[in-house]
């Protein structure tokens, strides 16, 4: 599949998505959105791909939304905006669905809907030079569609105050508020994130799969219901290929040939 506001690739099991608008900061246009959703999917779809990494061209991960676009609502319809907004939001749902980890290699500034995607990845790595924020109140609006995962990822005193100050934070900062998981030496990003992806790409695809799956659906289960649907997932993991594998590579010493099944 051809892209023209995305870059990619895969290489050893890593699928690596590159949104590539630097010349303005790649911002999440209706056109990149909708490709990034498309990239995601196929990542996810694809049996060889074992993790994803999402990160930015030039010196910023995303901008956020499109002040363009914005303008160009005033002469919509309400149904016309409905519609939009709602294939928009698939790609911030996309998070909570795929069972493709996500890995976000923070290069630059991510505002607005970029701190959004930062929230959204099952892990955050960011550049010391990275710049987070909600930066939306600036230009008189909230930052509806993402906000339930930035209060998933700081909490809901700390995501009341980004939003109500729409203060730009440095990358240490956002590692304090939990909006990331490490900072490294901005050379060093690339090579820090591919360890990290080679990382997480190295075990049962079908076991990380099914652990995303348990950590979304119990999350708002009853507690302990919770324990009799995670006894009965189980029982997937003990009938899998890769379980047989993986308990014999351990035995025998050596690395286990995953499946994914």
């Amino acid at each position: 599949m051809s892209y023209e506001t995305i870059l990619y690739e895969v290489n050893e099991n890593i699928a690596k998505i590159t949104m590539n608008l630097p010349e303005i900061r790649n911002p999440l246009s209706n056109q990149l959105t909708k490709e990034l959703i498309q990239a995601i999917r196929m990542a996810d779809e694809d049996k060889e791909v074992y993790a994803i990494i999402l990160t930015g061209a030039g010196k910023a991960f995303s901008a956020g939304g499109n002040l363009n676009e914005f303008k160009e609502n005033f002469e919509k319809t309400v149904p016309q905006l409905h519609k939009e907004g709602l294939d928009s939001t698939e790609l911030f749902k996309l998070g909570a669905k795929v069972k493709t980890p996500i890995i976000a290699s923070v290069n630059g500034s991510a505002l607005g809907g970029g701190t959004g995607l930062v929230a959204m990845a099952h892990i955050a790595i960011a550049s010391d030079q990275a710049k987070l924020g909600l930066t939306e109140l600036r230009l008189g609006i909230i930052p509806y569609v993402i906000l339930p995962w930035v209060r998933r990822a700081v909490g809901n005193r700390r995501v009341m105050e980004l939003m109500l100050t729409a203060e730009i934070i440095d990358a240490k900062k956002a590692k304090e508020y939990e909006l990331v998981h490490k900072v490294v030496p901005h050379e060093q990003l690339e090579e820090e994130t591919w360890a990290l992806a080679k990382t997480v790409a190295s075990h049962s695809p079908l076991a990380v799969g099914l652990g995303l799956e348990a950590y979304y659906n119990t999350e708002q289960m009853d507690f302990m219901k919770s324990f009799d649907y995670l006894s009965t997932l189980r029982i997937v993991s003990f009938q899998s290929e890769d379980l047989k594998e993986g308990a014999s590579a351990f035995l025998e010493k050596r690395k286990p040939e995953w499946v994914g099944k």
